[in-house]
C-alpha cells in the first residue's frame, strides 16, 4: 500500500487521470463524462463527491468500480490496479468498493426495514451465517447510532 504526505496516512484508493468518454453516433465525436480525474482517498477518511446534476459524479463511481470500462487512466485500490482484475475478481472486489447514490428514493426500498437494508449486501455476497450477519448488522447499527 502506498503512503502519502497526508500525515503519514496510507492511500486507500488512488485515481489517476481517469477519463470516461462515450461515443456519439457521429463518427469521432464523444461525450466527455469524466476528463482527467485524479484523486486520493486515505484510510480512515470520509470522502464525499459533490457537483451539479449531470457533471459526471455517478459515472466516476461506476468507472472506478469498472461498471464502465475507463477510456483512459488508472484506479488503484490498496496498491492493486483494478484494471488487472478479471470479471469474477472484480465482482468479489465490489464487496469492498460500493457507491452510495445521492437519491434515497431510488436507493432505499421503503418496504424494507433498516435492518433488512443493511443486511441486503451481506445476503447478495453470501457473507456469513445467519448469526454472523445479524451480529454484523448490529455492529453497523451501533457504529452509526441507529
Amino acid at each position: 500500500m502506498q503512503t502519502s504526505n497526508n500525515e503519514g496516512k496510507k492511500v486507500l484508493l488512488r485515481v489517476s487521470n481517469l477519463k470516461q468518454y462515450f461515443p456519439l453516433k457521429k463518427k469521432g465525436l464523444y461525450v466527455k463524462a469524466n476528463d482527467g480525474i485524479t484523486l486520493d482517498i486515505y484510510e480512515g477518511e470520509t470522502f464525499g463527491l459533490v457537483g451539479e446534476s449531470g457533471c459526471g459524479k455517478s459515472t466516476l463511481g461506476r468507472t472506478i468500480l469498472r461498471l464502465h470500462e475507463p477510456t483512459e487512466g488508472q484506479v488503484v485500490y490498496r496498491g492493486k490496479n483494478l484494471a488487472e482484475y478479471g470479471r469474477e475478481e472484480m465482482r468479489q472486489m465490489r464487496r469492498e468498493l460500493q457507491i452510495i447514490f445521492q437519491d434515497p428514493y431510488s436507493s432505499l426500498n421503503p418496504r424494507m426495514t433498516g435492518r433488512e437494508l443493511i443486511c441486503a449486501p451481506l445476503d447478495v455476497f453470501a457473507m456469513g451465517s445467519k448469526e454472523e450477519k445479524e451480529a454484523r448488522v448490529i455492529e453497523i447499527m451501533d457504529k452509526v447510532v441507529l
